[in-house]
């Protein structure tokens, strides 16, 4: 591609978009179908025939031979399987090429090959994928730009209807919000907006590395992570990576990760380099929440793709390197109408605007209830290595309001009512050549779970590897419940000017105490959010629970966003998750100590005894007793290496032994990490003694500077 490319001639030029359908689509399917995306309508089976036709023709023009129906289990990636247009062989030997809308709309997998949690059994095969047309059909093409494949986002179901996926619970809390939050507003007079839409803006950090260094660390390739390295002369104490010059092999990947974005119509607008060495981040514009969803999903799947072209190596993991900063993904979230209005804007007098200000206290009165379950959607085996670490949010859900919202919120509980709002200020930089500009009302906090950032909230949890529809279907189910009790008081309320600010200022008081503004990293805002009575749930493993509470049930069944056997299942797959996510990082430290580590610390240490009296001629007896002391200390971490391996195997064999479930995640999570720490330790130790030509694998120095 030319260097002078065109991004707005290249944007979406591989999505099946509205501007194509309006092009191809004869106006009266057009507009049938735009009434399905906009108002849920069902759309007809002969319209779907049409749309067919028309996708098909378009994707064969640009080069596509198969279609995929493209969906999300709960396995934390996609999938995929892919059908030739070809149909049956004519009686002349030719073929047609077919694409009905039979098969648009429908496809069929095997549900019992993903993860159920028990909703479907091996011989309970039947699976469904069923096209979402409010996510538009696109085009991937291969490195060589030759072979292409036409991609129709769909949600997957069981043959019972069970939601097996993320797209179906999110499009169901989709509408439960849209549901609430347009009674809401149409109690303040709001008539001409049809409907509210939940907005995301997901931003995604990474690590890059070279592959040739990849594959020679197989905790790497096996997990995703390091699973022994010691810490390198330097880390990222100088603070000189972050925001840095881009080193010129990075930027190269960065322009072809943008430009294959951009033809699948994903907003890739920001791109830097993160806190650690070697760590970056994407971010793209805001989109509606299950397109932002699907692209982020296209975002991690291309960061590899490319990677894999510049030799390079993308890693998604949460925290891949012990000592410098993990992986997150930032959900920036937001309501917005279908006539433009952010719910989440305060104006320039927040105190004056009602409606903004009961929308934030239901928010604070959502979070505050569904703390736990908040938490529980951030909840991963890798995030348990982050959260609470002075790197990430702790684990305490808490929300950043800024000072003008926090000062508007105390005036209503202390008076009953807010007057003033604090008002922006110039920026003084003190350097007269530089101009003016007024600075925002409020600072910004990064140790807040969740941040009111100016019209969105930011919900900073969400895990480097993980899908933002868990948080996303949280947010928007929890605040819809805030909204439909508030509604149900508010339209019974004889004098609703009154009772909205009775709300207002009851929800303010009540869960004031989810509101911090504090250093989220500190020992005291912990034992004063347990003064507070917030909880503090420190794994992945005790997060889980908190998804089939009967509060947890309670709320999604009354949106129809889960159904309890749901919400059974998917804490049964992450309880199987984390068992199987330890047990493959348990077993390839055993695999790499027993095969790789050990022969080495021995070849070193036979290497320093057959040696001694050679160094003692020629070096005297200095250097015999640096000989003895390097050999005794090694000898000394080699045994300590030996006994927790031989713990830890012990403990991972016995694991094997019990069911998945509850008990075994404990298992592991109690009783194998704490081991794994034990052989990891004297193993560090040995890598900073051992002779690096006879260390079996890069170092962290290798990985994180030799890019």
């Amino acid at each position: 591609m030319s260097e002078f490319m065109n991004v707005a001639e290249i944007f979406g030029e591989n999505v099946f978009n509205d501007a194509v359908m309006q092009e191809r689509l004869p106006k009266d399917i057009y507009k049938e179908l735009k009434r399905t995306i906009q108002e849920g309508k069902e759309l007809q089976r002969s319209t779907a025939d049409v749309v067919a036709e028309k996708m098909k023709e378009w994707a064969i023009e640009k080069g596509a031979t198969h279609y995929s129906h493209w969906f999300q289990p709960l396995t934390g990636a996609t999938a995929e399987k892919h059908d030739a247009f070809i149909s049956t062989p004519t009686e002349e030997g030719k073929v047609l090429m077919e694409f009905s809308g039979k098969a648009l709309i429908k496809g069929e997998s095997d549900a019992s090959s993903f993860p159920s949690g028990g909703l479907r059994a091996t011989f309970e095969a039947r699976g469904y994928t069923a096209w979402d047309p409010t996510s538009p059909a696109f085009i991937k093409k291969d490195a060589t730009g030759t072979g292409a494949i036409l991609y129709i986002p769909t949600a997957f179901c069981s043959y019972t209807g069970e939601a097996l996926d993320q797209k179906t619970p999110l499009l169901r809390s989709m509408e439960a919000i849209d549901k609430q939050a347009m009674r809401l507003i149409r109690l303040f007079g709001n008539t001409s907006s049809q409907k509210v839409t939940p907005s995301v803006g997901a931003e995604q950090e990474y690590f890059l590395v070279d592959r040739d260094k990849y594959l020679k660390r197989k905790d790497l390739v096996f997990t995703g992570r390091t699973l022994f390295g010691a810490m390198p002369p330097k880390g990222q104490e100088l603070d000189d990576h972050y925001f840095g010059a881009i080193r010129e092999r990075i930027a190269l990947f960065m322009k072809d990760v943008n430009e294959e974005l951009w033809k699948l119509g994903v907003s890739a607008k920001t791109q830097h380099n993160e806190a650690a060495p070697a760590q970056h981040e994407l971010a793209p514009i805001y989109a509606q929440c299950n397109v932002a969803v699907d692209h982020n999903q296209l975002i991690m799947e291309t960061l590899k793709q490319v990677a894999y072209r510049h030799n390079l190596q993308c890693v998604l993991h949460e925290k891949p390197f012990a000592g410098v900063n993990g992986s997150g993904k930032h959900n920036n979230w937001s309501l917005t109408t279908d006539d433009g209005i952010n719910l989440l804007d305060p104006g320039k007098t927040p105190h004056q605007n009602i409606q903004f200000l009961l929308i934030l206290t239901c928010v604070l009165k959502a979070v505050d209830k569904h703390a736990e379950l908040l938490r529980e959607s951030a909840a991963d085996v890798g995030n348990d290595h982050r959260l609470g670490a002075n790197e990430a949010p702790p684990a305490i859900i808490s929300v950043y309001l800024g000072a003008q919202l926090e000062d508007v919120l105390t005036q209503l509980i202390n008076t009953g009512s807010a007057t003033s709002s604090i008002k922006r200020e110039k920026l003084d930089t003190g350097v007269r050549a530089l101009p003016d500009f007024a600075k925002d009302a409020t600072d910004r906090n990064r140790t807040a779970p969740l941040a009111f950032t100016g019209n969105k909230f930011e919900f900073r949890m969400v895990g480097s590897r993980d899908s933002v529809a868990a948080s996303t279907i949280v947010l928007n189910t929890i605040v819809a419940d805030a909204f439909s009790e508030a509604c149900d008081v508010l339209e019974s309320a004889d004098n609703f000017e009154l009772a909205v600010h009775d709300l207002i200022k009851k929800y303010a008081a009540e869960h004031e105490r989810i509101v911090f503004s504090g250093n989220g990293y500190s020992q005291e805002w912990v034992e004063e959010a347990e003064r507070r009575g917030l909880p503090n749930i420190k794994t992945m493993v005790e997060a889980i629970p908190h998804l089939v509470t009967d509060k947890t049930v309670n709320l999604f069944e009354k949106f129809g966003v889960f159904t309890r056997a749901e919400l059974e299942s998917r804490a049964e797959i992450n309880y199987e998750t984390y068992a199987k996510a330890i047990n493959i990082e348990a077993r390839a430290m055993i695999d790499i100590a027993s095969k790789h580590i050990i022969p080495a610390v021995i070849k070193y240490i036979t290497s320093l005894a057959t040696s001694i009296n050679q160094v003692k001629e020629a070096c005297g007896a200095v250097c015999v007793d640096v000989q003895n002391e390097l050999l005794a200390e090694s000898s000394e971490l080699l045994s300590d290496t030996r006994d927790a391996l031989k713990l830890l195997t012990e403990r991972v064999d016995r694991a094997a032994e019990m069911p998945h479930g509850r008990e075994k995640a404990e298992y592991f999570l109690r009783e194998v990490v704490p081991v794994m720490n034990d052989l990891r330790t004297p193993v560090d130790k040995l890598e900073m003694i051992v002779n690096k030509e006879m260390w079996p694998m890069p170092s962290y120095g290798d990985l994180l500077f030799e890019v």
